[in-house]
């Protein structure tokens, strides 16, 4: 199969990697499904990215089973790829206006993601610009970067999904090509939940902790020193809601704590 050239609008400097492995599918049915999504979205000039657990082992060579595919495009993409697969026949839905669409075709989907489901990461034209090319099913894709990959998995943490497995394995293999500053830019607000998976590494891989630069621990652990002289907020704060919507649901519904974020109830029909 040829090889599509990239969207017009892609950058044309974007380095390309040899994927290290791929994710195993349950079945054949569903690699011809996820060649023909991947063909047509490529044959259309919206931009998008292939990440999950698809980029996961691209970076880290870790082969798991995958039971969809995730394509992170920006918000106004989004209904635009929805509505180019549902004139081809294919049924959508829109799971969560907020971040998340999907499409199908029998029993197979797959997601289209422009945010996080706590609203903390939109998808830019950064990710785009700083993505990855790689051969994927048959197609000439850009893959999520290194550095986007990592930010798009810190808030995943609840009992029922925990990506610091994930984090912990890029950075052990990719730990060269993340760009920290932009990393610490993405989390800045959230500075700790930065430290909290570097600190998470550092303990996993004791003989590897030299792959987390000296200048961001020491930054991140003078934040904390300064943090620790000043007063505790007034407001009683629960910011577990980003992490997980259930785990902390008591925390602002029966404890007093403001929550950060919120999710809705399912519509029927």
């Amino acid at each position: 199969m040829s090889n599509g050239p990239l969207p017009e609008n892609a950058p044309v400097t974007l380095p390309t990697i040899d994927a290290k492995a791929a994710p195993t599918l349950k079945n054949a049915e569903a690699e011809v499904f996820y060649m023909e999504a991947i063909r047509e979205l490529t044959a259309t000039d919206i931009p998008f990215l292939v990440a999950g657990t698809y980029a996961l082992s691209a970076y880290t060579g870790v082969t798991r089973p995958t039971k969809d595919l995730d394509i992170f495009c920006k918000a106004g993409d989004y209904p635009r790829i929805l509505a180019h697969f549902k004139q081809l026949g294919y049924a959508v839905e829109i799971e969560d206006d907020r971040w998340l669409g999907k499409v199908f075709k029998g029993t197979h989907f797959f997601d289209v993601i422009f945010a996080s489901a706590n609203g903390m990461m939109p998808v830019g034209d950064l990710w785009l610009e700083q993505a990855r090319q790689t051969e994927l099913l048959g197609s000439r894709v850009r893959i999520i970067g290194p550095t986007e990959l990592v930010w798009s998995k810190c808030f995943i943490q609840d009992r029922g999904r925990h990506d610091g497995a994930d984090i912990a394995h890029t950075i052990l293999k990719a730990h060269d090509q993340i760009d920290w500053h932009r990393l610490l830019s993405y989390l800045e607000v959230h500075w700790e939940v930065l430290l909290m998976h570097l600190l998470n590494f550092r303990w996993i891989y004791p003989s590897e902790r030299d792959h987390i630069p000296a200048w961001l621990l020491d930054e991140l652990l003078d934040r904390l020193a300064k943090q620790r002289q000043l007063p505790s907020p007034r407001m009683k704060i629960c910011r577990g809601r980003l992490l997980s919507q259930v785990d902390y649901e008591i925390d602002v519904k029966e404890w007093g704590f403001a929550g950060v974020g919120g999710a809705g109830e399912s519509r029927d029909g």
